[in-house]
């Protein structure tokens, strides 16, 4: 007798066995993936959102590397003018680089998945 029987109207099938054990843990596996993509999916938005809203303080940062004042606020930290407990990250020659190029570096990334992605 075939696992599938039509039912009274002619044309819904309707399961007649018992699933089996690999149908059981494909789905138990696919509701695993379900529940990681979910929530990766959801971190991601979130962080996208904090990222995008952080770029704004990435141009400023990177205006101000290549302005006067970076220079002159540079020069009157190289005197000692500035304080000493005064935290100075922005004006260590790096800092700033470093940022601009990690974010140039995951610009790129997120286009190459986003690409990947897309063309699926």
């Amino acid at each position: 007798m075939d696992d599938l029987h039509t039912s009274a109207q002619g044309h819904t099938p309707r399961l007649t066995a018992e699933p089996s054990q690999g149908g059981i843990v494909r789905i138990q596996e696919m509701e695993r993936r379900l529940e990681e993509a979910t929530t990766a999916v959801g971190l991601m938005e979130k962080a996208l959102e904090r990222y995008e809203a952080a770029q704004e303080a990435v141009e400023r940062l990177a205006d101000y590397l290549d302005s006067e004042e970076w220079r002159r606020d540079f020069a009157d930290d190289e005197k000692g003018l500035l304080p000493q407990d005064l935290k100075r990250g922005v004006l260590s020659e790096d800092g700033i680089w470093n940022l601009l190029e990690n974010n140039r570096d995951l610009a790129s990334r997120m286009q190459e998945i986003a690409d990947k992605i897309l063309t699926k």
